[in-house]
C-alpha cells in the first residue's frame, strides 16, 4: 500500500511514524504533503518518508490519502488536491468535525473513512474510533483498522453520530485525567507536599490503578468498594464526591462536549 498523508503536524507524523515503526509499509511507499517551513525542515532531518511542499501527480499514484490539516484548511485543500485524485482510493479523515458527506463532495471521491484518534496515540497508547462510507469494502476496512491501530486501539463504528460520542469520551478525555490529576497535585501541595513529591505521588497513582485495572476483570464501581474500608480515610473522600454530585458533573461534562462536537459538525 501507498500512503500519502496530508499534513505534517504532530497527529500526521505519529501516524507516520506508526506506520513505518510497525513494518505496515515501507519508507518508500509514504508520502507527506506539507507546506510549513518549520515542519518540513523537522520531517526532512527526521528521513520520515518523501516529502512533498506542493501537490502533484504523484497523488494520483497512492493507494490511500490521510487528511491530517486542521479542519478550517479543507477550504483551500479540497480544490488543490481534488484534480489528481482517481476514484478507487481511499480518503482517510482525522480530522475532528468534518463529516464524511463534506469530504465527499469537496473531493468528488467515495471511499471515504473518518477517523477520531486521541492524544495518547503519540505514544502508542491511542484509542480511535471510526466509520465508513458503504463503498469501503470490508478489506479496505480491516487494512485501516490495522493501520489505526498502530497508534493503540481501534474500534469501528456503523453510524457516524457515534464519532461525536466518541469525541466526547475518547477524544477529549485524556483532558478530563489530566484535570483530575491536576486537582489532585494541587491538593497534595496543600497537604505539605513538594511540587516533584506530589507529582510523583499523583501520577504513579493513576498508572498503577489503570494497570491494575486492566489486569483484573473487576468493574470500577468494585474497585472503590474494595480501596474503601467502612469508616476509613477512601470513603470519607468518595462521600464528599457522592455529597457533591461529582459523578453528575462529569457526565454533564461529556455531554457538553458532545453537544459542542455536533455543533462543529454542522450538525
Amino acid at each position: 500500500m501507498k500512503i500519502l498523508i496530508i499534513g505534517g503536524g504532530n497527529m500526521g507524523t505519529t501516524f507516520a511514524q506508526s506506520f513505518l515503526a510497525a513494518h505496515i509499509i515501507r519508507p518508500k511507499d509514504l508520502i507527506i504533503l506539507e507546506k510549513n517551513e518549520q515542519r518540513l525542515e523537522f520531517l526532512h532531518s527526521a528521513e520520515i518518508g518523501d516529502i512533498h511542499n506542493e501537490a502533484g501527480d504523484y497523488i494520483h499514484d497512492v493507494d490511500l490519502l490521510v487528511l491530517a490539516v486542521k479542519p478550517q484548511n479543507t477550504e483551500d485543500l479540497f480544490p488543490i488536491i481534488k484534480p489528481y485524485l482517481n476514484p478507487e482510493q481511499l480518503v482517510l479523515s482525522i480530522m475532528a468535525g468534518v463529516q464524511m458527506k463534506s469530504i465527499e463532495e469537496g473531493l468528488g471521491v467515495k471511499k471515504v473513512i473518518r477517523a477520531m484518534p486521541n492524544l495518547p496515540a503519540q505514544v502508542g497508547m491511542g484509542m480511535t474510533a471510526f466509520t465508513a462510507k458503504e463503498e469501503v469494502s470490508r478489506k479496505e476496512l480491516i487494512e485501516v483498522q490495522n493501520l489505526l491501530s498502530t497508534t493503540g486501539r481501534a474500534i469501528y463504528f456503523e453510524e457516524e453520530s457515534m464519532l461525536d460520542a466518541a469525541t466526547a469520551i475518547s477524544g477529549s478525555g485524556p483532558a478530563y485525567v489530566f484535570y483530575f490529576m491536576k486537582s489532585m497535585i494541587a491538593a497534595a501541595e496543600k497537604l505539605g507536599f513538594s511540587e516533584t513529591h506530589a507529582e510523583l505521588l499523583v501520577w504513579q497513582t493513576f498508572m498503577g490503578a489503570v494497570h491494575l485495572h486492566n489486569k483484573n476483570s473487576i468493574s470500577p464501581e468494585e474497585w472503590i468498594k474494595r480501596v474503601s474500608s467502612k469508616g476509613g480515610t477512601t470513603e470519607a473522600a468518595v462521600n464528599v464526591f457522592e455529597a457533591r454530585n461529582l459523578g453528575e458533573d462529569i457526565q454533564e461534562g461529556i455531554f457538553a462536549a458532545f453537544e459542542r462536537s455536533k455543533e462543529l459538525g454542522g450538525k
